[in-house]
């Protein structure tokens, strides 16, 4: 058997697979139900001084026939009292000893506030802290959530006043809605942070609607920024944990979270150098027992490929990421449309005029297009638009040229010119 369990920052679980915090991990029932389907870790929905929420709360966008692409939501932190919370998680510790339970929390920019919260939160025997530095809609406008996050120097200092009194490891979780995410990323390490968490949600407005000329969702009129989250923010949360991982600066263990919906998923995150994974909109969507392909999907991986523990696969594509101004400029690729697998819907040949390079031909007598070699810049446009998987592939050309970077590249014109000179 594969070894699935993880150790962020000393906070241990059976899995990588966590749920992050939100309405998902609101109470103990969702917290019994989320273990006995087997997730591996619970990240409490984020406790503080609570809240009145408003009603209704969340927008959805919708692709085609796929619903919930992306989700937007205004609701804010627990609307539960802190002694309730504490109980809880307490009572769920009680009953699931080896599954990670970590509080989220969030108070108001006062020293005396965060350590007095630190201190009854963690009363409850949880296995560590999530700072909520990075919620983006109504506790920003109280001068909390991403208000700090957005702040190095509250970031640092908000984390070192939890850090003077907690005892179990601390987690902050970072704000997407920020230029560069090493800044934040950074101060909370100079602050004494464990590790860190990200992408919280990005600041959005789902949609309008345009009978009522009202943003989505409405409440009695009116509408606000909320958070945006689901699979179609993957590809930023990716990129801002990669960039983490490559930072020599930073070196903290971190929780990859944001659009994460399949094992696939959990697994990009995990090579590009997150130690555990969270998850939240797709069990919003689909419940609990997704964990089941999540948790089939990545261990068949690792037995096929020979891996021992997920744990060796921790940042294994991170080294594979570099500057664009790195990348090979001599290696070439060139569009190849196969015709035995090709149905002749020439979705390739408008996606190529329109939009690429007008490389592709239609021919007479056959639906089957053609590509001209010669003007061909092999930028997978076509690739990407054709509906039928293997009938457009991309082949190399460069024949083995060496390997030229832009510096290179600069460097050997530079010097033509002075010849030519």
């Amino acid at each position: 058997m594969v070894d699935l369990s993880v150790n962020l920052a000393g906070i241990k679980a059976p899995s990588p697979f966590w749920l992050s915090s939100g309405p998902v991990t609101n109470t103990a029932k969702q917290a019994d139900l989320a273990f006995a389907a087997g997730w591996g870790g619970f990240v409490w929905k984020t406790i503080g001084t609570p809240i009145i929420n408003v009603s209704s709360r969340l927008g959805g966008l919708n692709y085609g026939a796929r619903r919930l692409v992306g989700l937007n939501n205004i609701e804010l932190i627990s609307d539960r009292s802190i002694e309730d919370n504490v109980r809880e998680i307490a009572d769920i510790k009680r009953r699931w000893p080896q599954q990670a339970v970590v509080a989220s929390i969030m108070a108001e920019s006062k020293k005396e506030a965060w350590q007095e919260l630190v201190r009854q939160v963690e009363e409850s025997g949880c296995d560590g802290l999530e700072l909520n530095f990075s919620c983006p809609h109504g506790m920003h406008e109280r001068g909390m959530g991403a208000a700090v996050g957005q702040v190095p120097e509250y970031t640092e200092r908000t984390t070192d006043w939890v850090k003077s009194v907690a005892r179990t490891p601390v987690i902050v979780k970072l704000t997407p809605n920020i230029s560069d995410i090493r800044q934040p990323a950074r101060a909370a390490k100079a602050g004494g942070a464990d590790g860190v968490s990200l992408i919280n949600t990005i600041s959005s407005i789902i949609g309008v609607d345009l009978d009522r000329f009202e943003p989505i969702p409405s409440v009695n009129g009116r509408g606000t920024h909320g958070g945006y989250c689901g699979p179609a923010v993957k590809p930023i949360a990716l990129n801002m944990v990669a960039t983490l991982a490559q930072d020599e600066e930073f070196g903290l263990p971190i929780s990859g979270i944001g659009g994460i919906t399949t094992w696939r998923d959990v697994l990009e995150f995990m090579v590009m150098g997150a130690t555990s994974t969270q998850v939240h909109t797709a069990v919003m969507h689909w419940g609990f027992r997704i964990i089941e392909d999540m948790i089939d999907g990545v261990t068949n991986y690792l037995e096929d490929k020979g891996f021992h523990s997920i744990q060796e696969i921790i940042g294994k594509a991170v080294p594979s990421l570099t500057d664009w101004g790195k990348l090979d400029l001599n290696y070439q690729v060139r569009s190849q449309i196969v015709e035995a697998k090709c149905i002749g819907c020439q979705v390739c040949f408008a996606a190529c005029r329109d939009g690429g390079h007008d490389s592709i031909r239609l021919q007479t007598g056959t639906r089957v297009p053609m590509v001209d070699q010669e003007t061909c810049v092999g930028c997978n446009l076509c690739l990407l638009a054709c509906p039928v998987e293997g009938a457009i592939a991309m082949a190399r050309v460069d024949q083995g040229k060496p390997y030229m970077s832009w510096e290179q590249y600069v460097s050997a014109a530079g010097a033509q010119g002075c010849r030519g000179g």
